[in-house]
């Protein structure tokens, strides 16, 4: 399909924000490939990717016991924003020094993603 209006580009990257809820390794695959698949299709300078992890799906970027790190890390490197809802990180006893590096922190995850669609960016729910 073609591209709307302004197009993608460095000056008017597309802005995407996705979730991730779920523990289920299969899952948090799926939506890590989402993401990757977004950024390859429009180009890193085209777009900015979110990556708001809440709830059971925190476990995706906790250092430890973590099927998915390696993948987390790689977003990170290709610069997508990958943040953790801090009230989920209090209600497991967890700290920032508990994620993997480079992940940021949200006060709360649900509001995160609310507040970036009012910034203009597409919450994709894969």
């Amino acid at each position: 399909a073609p591209y709307a209006n302004p197009q993608p580009s460095i000056d008017h990257p597309r802005g995407v924000v996705l979730s991730l809820s779920e523990r289920d390794p299969v899952r948090m695959n799926e939506i890590i490939g989402n993401v990757g698949n977004i950024q390859k299709y429009y180009g890193t300078d085209n777009v900015h990717i979110t990556l708001v992890v809440y709830g059971p799906g925190i476990h995706a970027v906790l250092k430890t016991d973590n099927p998915v790190r390696a993948r987390i890390a790689g977003l990170v490197a290709i610069g997508v924003d990958v943040l953790a809802c801090d009230a989920t990180l209090q209600t497991m006893h967890l700290t920032r020094s508990d994620l993997v590096p480079g992940v940021g922190v949200v006060p709360n995850g649900l509001p995160a993603i609310i507040e970036l669609q009012v910034a203009g960016s597409y919450y994709v729910r894969p």
